[in-house]
């Protein structure tokens, strides 16, 4: 089961560039806005996608979706585990909580 995280936590590892940070949603929803540096695995592409978004199984690796009643990023999080990732976090409060704390997102170019 992967670890929870705190908002703090994940501001703390972006700002150090020190995990890969994956969005659990749809690509519309991440596509509106995401965490910065996100990278977008849509919880039915995870099989199919980890390998190449996440090269290392060590690595350092954040899940989130939209807030703590969203079950994306908890699936995906433990199905990352299964398939061999090691240090794996679910950020449960998700986007809803970054915005709320004034945090930054970004959006795709259109």
């Amino acid at each position: 089961m992967a670890r929870v995280i705190s908002t703090d936590e994940v501001k703390q590892k972006i700002d150090a560039g020190s995990a890969v940070v994956l969005e659990a949603l749809p690509p519309s929803y991440y596509d509106e806005a995401h965490l910065p540096g996100a990278l977008n695995l849509p919880l039915d592409e995870v099989d199919d996608r980890a390998g190449g978004l996440i090269p290392s199984k060590d690595a350092e690796v954040i899940v989130y979706c939209s807030n703590e009643a969203c079950s994306n990023s908890g699936i995906a999080a433990d199905r990352l585990i299964e398939l061999g990732y090691t240090n794996v976090f679910k950020y449960a409060a998700g986007k809803q909580d970054w915005v709320g704390a004034g945090l930054p997102t970004e959006s795709a170019a259109k």
